[in-house]
């Protein structure tokens, strides 16, 4: 019973997920369309017809010192403009240009004199450099010269008197021992029986026989 069951349930189970399968959404690819690139075109510039323009500014800057002002404007085929700068020795420079066919030309000219800071003596006392006195050279005495102590005469030796000692030659009392010389008696040989040579029988040649030479 609890088979039919178990089987039972794994049948629907089967079946439910079955029917899931078939009625999920169906996945579809997108199809890619390639991008369409085109050639980017460029206007050429006539800059002997470009369009009147005109700007300025303006910059003053009390920590860094600067101080400049530029303005340009065109009007058809001339440009001009102007730009001043306060240079740092107090004078400002003044420059006036104009551009058209003919070229470039600029007028400069300086408003105010130059001033140069004067010398001002300072405060702390002023260092000197300290006088170097070169070390005296060292004075080298020459050593006293020493002589050496004299040379103690070689020792000399006397002969000894005392004769050489004489040594007599050693007599030995045993005799030296006789060995008694081996006797050898010579092998005696047999005389081997010589095997008479076989005699073979001369072969009779027999000279064969041709066949006549055909006649043609």
């Amino acid at each position: 019973m609890k088979f039919f069951l178990l089987a039972t349930l794994f049948t629907i189970a089967a079946a439910d997920s079955y029917r899931a399968a078939e009625h999920a959404p169906k996945y579809v690819a997108p199809s890619y369309v390639p991008p369409k690139y085109e050639t980017a075109t460029y206007a050429e510039v006539n800059y002997e017809t470009a369009e009147p323009y005109e700007f300025g500014y303006v910059v003053k800057d009390t920590e860094s010192y600067a101080d400049f002002d530029h303005s340009e404007k065109r009007d058809g085929k001339v440009t001009t403009g102007t730009y001043r700068v306060q240079l740092p020795d107090g004078r400002v420079q003044i420059v006036t240009y104009k551009a058209d066919s003919y070229g470039y030309t600029a007028d400069v000219k300086f408003v105010g004199e130059a001033k140069y800071p004067e010398y001002v003596q300072s405060k702390y006392n002023s260092y000197s450099a300290p006088a170097y006195k070169a070390p005296a050279a060292p004075v080298y005495s020459a050593p006293a010269y020493k002589a050496p102590a004299p040379v103690k005469p070689a020792p000399q030796y006397k002969a000894s008197t005392t004769p050489a000692p004489v040594y007599s030659k050693p007599v030995y009392k045993t005799p030296a021992p006789v060995y008694p010389t081996p006797a050898y008696e010579a092998p005696k040989y047999k005389a081997t029986t010589t095997t008479a040579a076989p005699a073979y029988d001369v072969p009779t040649y027999i000279a064969p026989t041709y066949p006549s030479a055909p006649v043609y």
